[in-house]
């Protein structure tokens, strides 16, 4: 987790502008269920009438709603209203919008405070609810006096008032009404309006706003139509918005994600690039190439996905839940089912998943290094006939791999038809309750479809949280990987204060040197001490296992020391730039690397700034020329991966022209003649003793005819110098290099 919020850190201004596009997403999406229920309530069932007091009422109609109040919220209802006078100019102005203007008094509703407002509307829903009663009672009266026959408009339920009231109908009531109050037969259906459920008495509210409009002359077809327009062009700008957001919050997740990768692997390749030979030995390639490719990737995943889920997912769902709630506080108990389902169920699935997730990785790691080893083994696997051993070593790792992420899969695949199950589950349970809350006026249609919605989008939150979640102990066990990579301790790493080094010259000296691998039990090699100078050819031989490659491997500080010096022109090489020394040193490792290019760009590797005519150069003294020139693009011909398609003596000489093209005043050839016929090897010593006449060579030879010419042999055996001299002086004075000598060599060459 370190590790990730470390990459992470750099774009904490680029994740906050992402969180804030996801903020408008989450309110936009949370929107969209409020217009739609607006749509349908006020939309279609309302036919477009907003809840509340009218916008404007005929004179009689607001004398009919005074009725209904006492002299304080009569004077607080005519405050609401500004009287209209047929004829006037602002009757003119009122009439294109309520046409009965002209012929008579109306009442236009003024702009007022909030609270004003609300106040207007709860004394016009009061007293249409009273009017309500009132026409009720009347209605059951004439209904005993008639056997059920009346002109009256109403119906036995007052929150089910016929749709098509004609107010002009009512006024001739005007008086009846008049007398009634004053002698306080209202005063009950007043009071029992107070105590009117809130749903019921908004349902009448609009009834009655309905026939006032109509009243006045207004369309009331064109009204629904103009606000069904209104709420869709609210619902497209806002689902458009959330694209908008959605798409800004994908470029800012790729964008982090990629790079945060890209760094990452960089980093990854930077540290392993200062690996010394004993780092190489804890990490197995194939390791190494998993943690930079697979384990990266897994993050790279992480980040982006939670970006757009793991800070989406609490906005909307928490968003959700309160908005489900406001909806319909009746049905909330259904989200606390869903919830306590849907937890029940991740947690389930995540106790029997996690633990497959953190194997994973090592098993994608087993598979590439038996990919890697038969891949780079082929030959050998064929020779051997082991073909179908190979193929069942590989069958078992990819049986692993193969079985472990089918458990995980089927896991996964069980989770999502049960999060559908639950979803559509608690769909049917609202779509039952809610019936039953629409049919006692407890809830509108609309509002349950809301519910519904905002249901289906807390569930869908914690399905997101539940993807991402799978994706975390994965993840995490990639970035602890990556670390261990990124924390490992350099064995070698350069001193606080590099000293320059004093000469060209070239000079190597062992003081004494003794050396052990990590965790070995004894040295590989032990006292050794000896002088190259510059000018002279130092050979080393021995037996298979000596420490020969060993010993030149501590010169370029492949390993350190455990005891003892080793000095480049009289300087430990420990206090020098690595990269200096190195700089010093054209190196010829033990088997023959190429790069995939061509033949000038391998020989070039060695110093960017040489020309055709030293890389020329450099072929013709390494014996390469003979073939180089018999292929039809010459120098320009391509090598592909790793040198296969040239044979093994071709990729050794082209390796000793890498290294002679450096000019370098040291040179190491850790056995690289052994694939060369005795011709070109003859041909080459002698090109290579004019190329390198000031340089000190120092090379590791399994032939004695390669180093008999040496100035000074070194014959190793099991870590220890048991000889030193030239080649007629080993003869005579070392047992172990005669040995050597009388294996390979006739009588008339030891004479």
């Amino acid at each position: 987790m370190k590790l990730i919020m470390r990459y992470l850190k750099p774009f904490a201004l680029t994740l906050v502008i992402s969180i804030t596009f996801l903020f408008v997403q989450a309110l936009c999406e949370l929107q969209l269920p409020n217009l739609m229920s607006d749509m349908v309530n006020k939309g279609i069932q309302a036919g477009g009438v907003e809840q509340g007091a009218p916008e404007a009422i005929s004179e009689q109609g607001m004398k009919l709603l005074q009725l209904y109040m006492n002299e304080q919220d009569a004077a607080a209802m005519s405050a609401g209203y500004n009287l209209v006078k047929a004829g006037s100019a602002e009757a003119a102005d009122a009439a294109e919008e309520y046409p009965s203007a002209r012929e008579k008094d109306i009442y236009v509703r003024v702009d007022q405070s909030a609270s004003a407002g609300e106040r207007t509307d709860a004394l016009y829903t009061k007293a249409v609810s009273a009017l309500a009663l009132s026409l009720q009672s009347m209605q059951g009266g004439q209904d005993a006096q008639n056997s059920g026959s009346s002109d009256l408009p109403g119906s036995s339920d007052s929150s089910q008032i016929a749709p098509e009231i004609k107010m002009e109908e009512l006024y001739p009531l005007l008086p009846l009404l008049g007398e009634m109050k004053a002698a306080g037969a209202l005063d009950a259906h007043i009071a029992a309006a107070d105590a009117e459920e809130s749903l019921a008495g908004a349902q009448i509210a609009v009834t009655f706003t309905r026939a006032f409009y109509s009243e006045l002359g207004v369309e009331l077809g064109d009204l629904q139509s103009s606000y069904i327009i209104r709420k869709g062009i609210q619902m497209g700008a806002v689902t458009l918005l959330s694209v908008l957001a959605a798409i800004a919050v994908g470029w800012f997740a790729a964008k982090i994600g990629t790079t945060v990768a890209a760094r990452m692997r960089r980093d990854v390749f930077e540290k392993v690039g200062q690996f010394s030979n004993a780092e190489y030995d804890k990490f197995s390639t194939a390791s190494l190439i998993t943690r930079t490719t697979n384990d990266i990737q897994q993050i790279q995943q992480l980040v982006m996905m939670s970006i757009r889920m793991i800070f989406y997912a609490p906005i909307i769902g928490i968003g959700g839940i309160i908005l489900a709630v406001n909806s319909s506080l009746s049905m909330s108990w259904i989200i606390a089912v869903a919830v306590v389902s849907i937890i029940g169920l991740i947690l389930t699935v995540f106790a029997l998943a996690l633990p497959k997730f953190k194997i994973l990785q090592q098993l994608i790691d087993k598979l590439n290094l038996v990919s890697r080893e038969n891949l780079s083994g082929m030959m050998v696997i064929r020779a051997f006939g082991n073909e179908r051993f190979e193929e069942q070593r590989f069958e078992r790792a990819n049986d692993n791999l193969r079985l472990t992420n089918r458990f995980v899969q089927r896991i996964m695949a069980f989770m999502f038809p049960a999060m559908m199950l639950i979803m559509n589950l608690i769909t049917l349970l609202i779509v039952w309750v809610g019936a039953r809350s629409i049919a006692a006026s407890e809830l509108q249609i609309g509002s349950m479809i809301a519910f519904m919605q905002y249901a289906m989008i807390i569930i869908m939150s914690f399905l997101m949280i539940s993807i991402v979640f799978i994706m975390v102990p994965r993840a995490f066990a990639s970035a602890a990987r990556i670390q261990e990579v990124l924390d490992t301790e350099l064995t070698i790493r350069d001193s606080g204060q590099v000293k320059p080094i004093s000469s060209g010259r070239g000079m190597i000296e062992f003081k004494d040197v003794s050396f052990r691998y990590h965790n070995a039990e004894e040295d590989v090699l032990k006292h050794i001490s000896f002088t190259a100078r510059p000018g002279e050819t130092t050979a080393f031989i021995g037996t298979t296992g000596a420490g020969k490659s060993t010993l030149i491997n501590l010169i370029p500080r492949f390993y350190d020391v455990t005891e003892g010096q080793i000095t480049f022109d009289g300087t430990d090489i420990r206090e020098l730039s690595q990269q200096e020394l190195r700089s010093r040193i054209g190196y010829v490792p033990q088997k023959g690397i190429l790069f995939s290019g061509d033949i000038a760009s391998n020989v070039r590797y060695g110093r960017d700034s040489a020309d055709e005519a030293e890389i020329r150069e450099a072929l013709e003294i390494a014996q390469a020329t003979s073939f180089v020139d018999r292929m039809e693009d010459g120098m320009q011909t391509a090598i592909s991966q790793g040198g296969t398609n040239v044979s093994g003596g071709q990729r050794q000489r082209l390796s000793i022209a890498r290294a002679l093209i450096k000019k370098a005043p040291v040179y190491i050839f850790d056995d690289s003649f052994s694939a060369l016929d005795l011709k070109t090897d003859a041909a080459l010593r002698k090109a290579l003793k004019r190329y390198t006449s000031d340089a000190a060579v120092l090379i590791v030879a399994q032939r004695v005819s390669t180093i008999m010419n040496a100035e000074q042999i070194i014959v190793l055996d099991k870590g220890q110098i048991v000889g030193r001299g030239t080649h007629q002086e080993l003869l005579d004075s070392c047992s172990e290099y005669r040995e050597i000598a009388e294996s390979q060599l006739s009588k008339e060459e030891l004479a």
